[in-house]
C-alpha cells in the first residue's frame, strides 16, 4: 500500500510529515487531507494565515501527488444541521 505524507505549508514555512500514512489510492489521501484541514480550522480557525495555508500530499520519493489549499476544504462542507435518528 502506498504512503502519503501530509505536509503543511504556510507561506514559505513547511510543516513537514516525518511519517506518513499508508492508504490505498490517491483519492484517499484527498479525503484524509480534506479531513486534517476541517479539523485544524475547527481548532485554530481564528488563524488568518490558514486561509492561505496548503497541505502538500507527497509520496515516498517526495513527489506532491496533490495539493489541497485550505480554503478549497470549506467550499463543499456538507450540512451538518440535519436531524440524526
Amino acid at each position: 500500500m502506498p504512503r502519503y505524507f501530509f505536509n503543511t505549508r504556510i507561506g514559505d514555512d513547511l510543516i513537514v510529515d516525518p511519517e506518513g500514512e499508508d492508504l490505498r489510492n490517491p483519492d484517499r489521501a484527498w479525503e484524509v487531507a480534506r479531513q486534517m484541514i476541517l479539523e485544524v480550522l475547527r481548532s485554530e480557525g481564528t488563524q488568518p494565515a490558514l486561509l492561505e495555508a496548503v497541505i502538500e500530499v507527497t509520496d515516498r520519493e517526495g513527489e506532491i501527488v496533490l495539493e489541497f489549499p485550505f480554503t478549497e476544504a470549506l467550499l463543499d462542507v456538507p450540512d451538518q444541521s440535519a436531524t440524526r435518528h
